[in-house]
């Protein structure tokens, strides 16, 4: 449970681990920035609406999902009809996206109210390439040095979402990378390594 852990994890990622990490954030951001020109929408609503849809919907999935309630908005619908709208992730966070969308004047401090969670919002931070980090299950498994399955991943709390933020952010200043890109290094790698 060391920063030693997370660079053990960053020395095993290859070349491609490496270029994927590094601009996998970069990615949703361009993404997020498109979808907001192309359907006249506040970019921060569009980082807002992918992170709530995040939780338990694969990155491709979620990109298909967002863009689905954005289009429906744009094209005057309302909450209701976002509502309606199919998406792969909990009600609760389709809800969380709808109510997004539907602010009158969405500010940075009110979409990060109805996202509420603490790895929602540091998700909505990453995806804007703001400096943060999304910890996550397997943020965790690679903070501890060991695989464990997310159902088994313990409630991380407070205090230790720091400890881990604190040592991630310290193994990034060692290594000269922001601290959400060595997330996500770590992340592609991690996957490669425990095909998950």
């Amino acid at each position: 449970m060391t920063i030693q852990s997370i660079t053990a994890v960053y020395n095993l990622a290859t070349l491609s681990d490496k270029n994927a990490g590094l601009s996998w954030y970069a990615r949703a951001h361009t993404f997020a920035l498109e979808l907001a020109d192309q359907y006249d929408i506040s970019s921060l609503k569009v980082h807002g609406v992918i992170a709530a849809l995040s939780p338990r919907n694969r990155w491709e999935r979620n990109m298909v999902d967002a863009e689905s309630m954005v289009k429906v908005y744009a094209a005057g619908g309302d909450y209701d009809d976002l509502l309606e709208l199919k998406v792969c992730t909990f009600t609760a966070n389709k809800i969380k996206a709808a109510r997004i969308l539907t602010l009158d004047c969405a500010s940075d401090t009110d979409i990060k109210a109805i996202l509420s969670g603490p790895k929602m919002i540091e998700f909505y931070h990453c995806i804007q390439e703001l400096e943060d980090l999304c910890i996550d299950g397997h943020a965790y498994s690679i903070w501890v040095g060991d695989r464990i399955a997310l159902a088994n991943v313990p409630s991380i709390g407070k205090k230790l979402r720091q400890t881990i933020k604190a040592d991630y952010h310290q193994a990034a200043q060692d290594l000269g990378l922001k601290s959400y890109e060595l997330q996500a290094i770590t992340w592609v790698c991690w996957k490669r390594l425990h095909n998950v």
